[in-house]
């Protein structure tokens, strides 16, 4: 980075001379200002802060060596890293499929913002991968498609950036208009609301890893969701913090009813991690929600004061039972 700045300064003197081209200096420095824009300089930081391909690539060669005897779990907690994820996802999923191996390297998201902060960038830009990824805003889908236009790894194969509000009505003509449909390697949901609604209506993917969002305030047994509601919007400003998306058991129930099996939570203890029936049984043992609750640092710390009183928040117990 150090480089690259001496690198653009000494190019924007380079003809420079004298006190009387200070003028000619400011405009320079304006033109560089101006390229070096949010774009840019997100990309920069995220290579600074981020493991590079080459070492990724290190990485899933050591994590197909490691040793199988060890704890599923503990592989998971341990294999963590954000790159371009809003946690330690990115490591998590290279750890996933460097054990497992993939079979189409095709992802989808729903509500990946921008695309650029989302579990699926990393697999794109640093792997390879093909992506549909959706935003309901359309301001997200126009950054993230200047992004991937931009971004030297993925301009000749971006990503499918879609904006679209996703309810269960319309899901499965969405993805499966986008080119996606049937078997695929990753799907990923984080609607901060009717997640529990949407993957029981998505029928028109197969994929053989899940990662999505789940409310952990419900805690370990509670097998809960908000009831649906196609234009349900998250309260941000109301504490404690907003009643939406269902608890970690309900989605263990819906899962086993969709052929999935709950493998563990990253270490943020925010999303959970499902793999299909078929896919690396041996190698990802199916976990409860106890068991994450008891061994995930964060999530053991649960207690029932985490639901809010009736009184406070009435819609945290008008909920669904599944």
């Amino acid at each position: 980075m150090k480089q690259y700045l001496k690198r653009i300064i000494r190019k924007g003197m380079s003809k420079l001379v004298g006190v009387e081209d200070l003028p000619n200096l400011l405009e320079r420095l304006k033109q560089l200002t101006e390229t070096f824009d949010a774009l840019n300089s997100r990309r920069i930081l995220n290579e600074i802060v981020s493991t590079n391909q080459g070492i990724q690539q290190l990485l899933s060669h050591a994590h197909r060596r490691q040793e199988q005897g060890r704890d599923a779990l503990d592989r998971l907690l341990e294999s963590g890293f954000r790159c371009f994820s809003q946690n330690d996802e990115d490591g998590v999923l290279l750890h996933i499929f460097s054990v497992l191996g993939t079979t189409n390297k095709k992802t989808v998201e729903i509500c990946a913002g921008d695309g650029v902060e989302c579990n699926s960038a990393n697999l794109i830009i640093h792997h390879g991968w093909r992506g549909l990824l959706f935003d309901g805003d359309e301001q997200n889908i126009a950054t993230g498609k200047q992004f991937y236009a931009r971004c030297r790894d993925t301009f000749f194969y971006p990503p499918v950036l879609c904006h679209a509000w996703i309810t269960a009505e319309n899901v499965n003509d969405l993805v499966a208009g986008g080119g996606f449909a049937g078997d695929i390697d990753l799907f990923s949901l984080d609607m901060d609301g009717m997640d529990f609604w949407i993957w029981k209506a998505l029928t028109c993917i197969r994929p053989r890893v899940v990662v999505l969002e789940f409310n952990s305030r419900w805690g370990p047994y509670a097998s809960v969701a908000t009831p649906y509601q196609p234009d349900f919007r998250p309260d941000w400003d109301r504490q404690p913090w907003f009643c939406g998306g269902a608890s970690l058991a309900a989605f263990v129930k819906l899962g086993r009813e969709r052929g999935y099996r709950l493998v563990g939570t990253h270490r943020g203890g925010v999303n959970a991690i499902f793999l299909r029936a078929d896919t690396g049984v041996d190698l990802f043992p199916e976990v409860t929600p106890i068991e994450c609750f008891r061994r995930i640092p964060i999530l053991s710390t649960w207690c029932p004061e985490w639901i809010p009183s009736r009184e406070e928040r009435p819609e945290w117990h008008d909920v669904v039972e599944i």
